[in-house]
């Protein structure tokens, strides 16, 4: 207010942020030499490859709105942004950045490294960077090095789209909020007993009758196959890979209620709105169960190039012990036949685990011994564990009683907690090398926008990246609290609400 009666314009920021401020935190930063200076006269220099030309043109959508120069994107001449792809000890991911008065280049063994080094120069750039109109600058990236590398190659966030349906474009915004933070799975929660979310062509009534409501008794919705390939598509773009989920046997009520012959009775139970669980299961002893279980994996994998395909297993509470491992028994091998892999919740652990399959952990710190033994017996024989340990890193519990959306089941979560443990050494008897990431699920039985889901996010989402990308060595909430309260600031230039935890030491630049 004070600028507008004065007629002072605002002040630039007068130093560049700091190379050590970026989250997830690099392997390594080393500070030295000038700052670099994006002005007019800046090209966006690449090599002559596709993906290292795609990596520049987004660089360049982000930077053009808010610097107001042209920024063109060039194979040809020297200096500016250069995003180079050159064999290195950089693995699939990592990426050198490099700063100095007459250039910032990003070095990366593969375009997937480009990109992840392109997070990195956005955070180190002003927070204005984001904004959608032309903003003063200047335009400083601090002058060093930094080398990174991450610690799992599996970094994800899951989206319930079952229990309320976001659109693709939902989707697509929250596939740019986590590429922001360098997670590369979006794993999607297609079908739950609120709803099938998914075109199935020889089973249309899934999506059309089984996709046509949603918790609260709401509208639904489905994607079509269209809608799907557009959003692994801009999944890639953003090197993120999509992990389509169908659950099963159990949360199949949405199922079971689009075609009778799925019920061991014959009979279709009604639509359901409600949240409660584990009252729902596909027929094992029946055959057609098989028939269709085969045509939705099959469709689904061919719409999905990414390696996994999820097939739930919890709660199955409805369905016997000996029923449950004859399902996984006949169902594993259908993924497989279709060139996936199979990824479950950790109850798969209590049936035989595919060669090659991944376990997902969403129990508690205090879940009973007997139960983390038989993830860690699985572990040693060979099963990978993502770890979502649900009362640290499920975004959909509440941050304290008072937080108006989410659940509580699980305790309730603050920033704190979400980000103060260590993957590696969080299940008792699981070797570090069966670890093979974490992933952040964010169930929607109370969240039905865009605004709710931010909310949950952030600010624990980055904290749970940082697992996934920083090393142990480097986990420290006291400098992280800090790192996290300067992301504040970016989050209002890129309109994402926010819940402001007393935990962290928020600035100036916060809400």
């Amino acid at each position: 207010m004070a600028a507008s009666v004065t007629g002072a314009a605002p002040t630039p920021q007068a130093s560049p942020t700091p190379l050590d401020r970026v989250v997830p935190a690099p392997a390594s930063a080393d500070p030295g030499g000038s700052p670099y200076r994006i002005t007019r006269g800046t090209h966006i220099r690449v090599d002559g490859s596709r993906e290292a030309r795609g990596v520049g043109e987004y660089l360049a959508r982000i930077l053009r709105p808010s610097t107001g120069y042209r920024l063109p994107v060039t194979a040809q001449g020297a200096g500016g942004i250069r995003l180079r792809l050159a064999e290195g000890p950089f693995g699939a991911e990592g990426y050198r950045l490099d700063s100095g008065r007459h250039d910032v280049t990003i070095t990366a063994a593969r375009p997937a490294g480009l990109f992840h080094g392109v997070q990195t120069l956005r955070q180190l750039l002003p927070a204005a960077v984001e904004k959608d109109s032309v903003q003063p600058g200047p335009w400083l990236v601090a002058g060093g090095t930094i080398t990174d590398t991450p610690r799992y190659g599996w970094r994800g966030a899951m989206l319930d789209v079952s229990r309320h349906f976001f659109t693709v474009d939902q989707v697509k915004r929250y596939i740019d909020q986590l590429a922001l933070y360098k997670i590369n799975k979006l794993h999607l929660h297609l079908s739950d007993d609120q709803g099938w979310r998914i075109a199935v062509d020889s089973w249309p009534r899934l999506a059309t009758y089984g996709g046509s409501t949603e918790v609260g008794g709401g509208p639904g919705g489905y994607y079509t196959k269209a809608d799907y390939k557009e959003i692994v598509r801009y999944a890639a773009s953003r090197y993120l890979e999509v992990v389509p989920e169908i659950d099963m046997p159990g949360h199949t009520n949405a199922a079971l209620a689009s075609y009778a012959d799925l019920n061991c009775d014959g009979v279709a139970p009604p639509l359901y709105t409600g949240t409660e669980v584990g009252f729902s299961s596909l027929c094992v002893g029946k055959e057609i169960t098989y028939d269709f279980v085969d045509d939705v994996i099959r469709e689904l994998s061919a719409l999905t190039p990414g390696r996994y395909l999820h097939i739930g297993g919890d709660e199955a509470h409805s369905t016997s012990h000996e029923d449950y491992v004859t399902f996984m028994d006949r169902v594993q091998p259908i993924v497989a036949k279709y060139g996936k892999t199979v990824v479950g919740w950790h109850q798969l652990t209590g049936a035989t685990p595919a060669k090659g399959a991944l376990a997902q952990y969403w129990g508690l710190d205090g879940t009973g011994a007997e139960e983390k033994e038989r993830v860690a017996e699985a572990a040693r024989g060979g099963t990978g564990v993502i770890l979502s340990p649900a009362d640290r890193v499920y975004l959909d519990m509440k941050y304290t009683k008072e937080t108006p959306l989410g659940l509580s089941w699980a305790g309730y979560v603050e920033v704190k907690r979400s980000y103060d443990w260590d993957p590696g050494a969080y299940l008792p008897g699981v070797p570090g090398g069966a670890v093979r990431g974490v992933e952040a699920p964010m169930w929607s039985e109370t969240l039905e926008n865009s605004g709710h889901i931010e909310y949950m996010a952030f600010p624990r989402l980055p904290g749970v990246a940082e697992l996934g990308w920083s090393s142990a060595a480097s986990h420290d909430w006291e400098r992280y609290k800090v790192r996290l309260a300067a992301q504040a600031e970016r989050w209002d230039a890129l309109g994402i609400g926010y819940y402001r935890s007393p935990q962290v030491p928020w600035g100036a630049g916060g809400r």
